[in-house]
């Protein structure tokens, strides 16, 4: 066992942080040989039960739950920054053109290996990723997240149809594709497989029908996709599906609402698609970095809250602009306090972290597992240093209460933050 003595953050409810100012976080291996979380607490009391421990002392750090994303591309590390006229014109001119090249295994390693670094360089413990279409692709992310024992969730994207050549796949094939990697990756280590869709006008009717059986077969396995970001891509959905009541809709009539089905924007729907999220168990995964840059909308807080739904934050990159939690928590705030198209309000910092750790896990169907630390969660955490510039120094020493740090955190904060971040990596003999 090892124990971190800092100031700790954690989350004992939703949106209800904890902060030991002088604590102490014990973490020791399972009967797997797993990091988890032993005890957490006040130093002077959690000190004296542990007194072989070796304790490593983090002053005026905060040691606090590693970030989960619960929507990333990870072939889109190129595509950041691109200007685009909105989200069909950016896909055609720069998304499909970088994909292209994952057909190619060692462009994919590569690109896996820096995307995983960059994760972990932002304090990112836990994410659900796109691939391409190209098995390649899946192989070279998920098998550099097992070297770095990440705990990663990713899937081929299903495209056949609307898609150009290099990224278009078969219909069938796409599905055979895709059942092969479940069975080669699903559950090794800490590792998930997610059934991904691109978005309806990308697949045709066999293939989401053929997703769909695979999430009733696989029923422990994710489903990831898009819904409803954009108002040309539903008016396209309209066009293709008439008499679907909306574009989440159809979604449901192939059978790809359930438990651990991540959709990510969620912008455009209305109280009875909110209420078809809660009543299956789906989650929106709220993308604000990427709303505003591609001027898709606004995600609508209240209504989630007033229907009772479950979402969390992501990047969203490359139409996210950054992979730093800290960037996307703010935009978050900028998102919900738009009262213009929506109803506005002040998302709280609390509010705002535990949508990027405990939060998003509850989401993913891992509540307990990632994104707290909470005894018996997996020991993945970050060291943050609320010094790690001049301008947040001097903000975070006037800090009266915990939210006002975290706060300045949120709105000075980015990968300077992350001073270290640890990995619950299984120990071997």
């Amino acid at each position: 066992m090892k124990a971190y003595r800092a100031s700790i953050l954690y989350f004992s409810g939703p949106a209800q942080a904890v902060f030991e100012e002088d604590g102490l976080l014990v973490v020791g291996p399972n009967v797997q040989g797993r990091q988890l979380v032993q005890a957490i607490g006040d130093y002077r009391q959690l000190a004296a039960r542990y007194p072989d421990v070796a304790v490593e002392h983090l002053p005026g750090r905060i040691i606090a739950p590693g970030f989960v994303d619960l929507h990333i591309h990870y072939p889109q590390l190129d595509v950041i920054g691109s200007p685009a006229e909105g989200l069909l014109p950016w896909l055609e001119n720069y998304t499909f053109p970088h994909e292209k090249r994952f057909s190619a295994p060692e462009y994919s390693a590569q690109a896996a290996m820096f995307f995983i670094a960059e994760l972990l360089r932002n304090g990112v413990t836990t994410a659900l990723a796109f691939a391409t279409s190209h098995p390649e692709s899946v192989n070279a992310l998920l098998g550099q997240a097992q070297q770095q024992s990440l705990r990663l969730i990713a899937g081929k994207v299903l495209m056949d149809q609307n898609s150009p050549d290099g990224v278009r796949d078969e219909t069938e094939q796409g599905l055979i594709d895709t059942e092969a990697l479940i069975n080669q990756w699903h559950g090794v280590d800490r590792l998930g497989y997610a059934i991904t869709p691109r978005f309806v006008p990308s697949c045709s009717a066999a293939q989401l029908r053929g997703a769909g059986e695979l999430a009733s077969k696989y029923p422990d396995v994710w489903i990831q996709s898009h819904v409803a970001e954009n108002k040309d891509e539903i008016a396209w959905v309209r066009q293709l599906y008439p008499e679907a009541r909306s574009y989440l809709s159809v979604y449901q009539q192939f059978g790809l609402l359930r438990p651990r089905a991540v959709y990510a924007h969620c912008i455009h729907i209305d109280d009875e698609d909110r209420a078809l999220m809660r009543d299956t168990g789906a989650a929106a995964a709220i993308s604000p970095t990427s709303n505003l840059f591609l001027g898709s909308g606004f995600f609508d807080y209240a209504g989630a809250d007033r229907v009772g739904f479950m979402y969390g934050l992501a990047s969203d990159v490359g139409g996210g602009t950054s992979f730093s939690p800290f960037h996307t928590m703010l935009a978050a705030y900028y998102v919900g306090r738009e009262g213009q198209t929506k109803p506005g309000l002040s998302l709280g910092p609390q509010q705002l972290w535990w949508q990027h750790t405990a939060g998003a896990a509850r989401a993913l169907g891992l509540e307990g597992v990632v994104g707290n630390l909470l005894p018996g969660c997996e020991a993945d955490f970050v060291v943050l240093n609320p010094q790690a510039t001049p301008l947040l120094a001097r903000k975070t020493a006037q800090a009266g209460s915990l939210d006002e740090l975290l706060f300045a955190l949120i709105v000075l904060g980015d990968d300077r933050v992350i001073e270290k971040t640890v990995i619950s990596q299984a120990q071997t003999a």
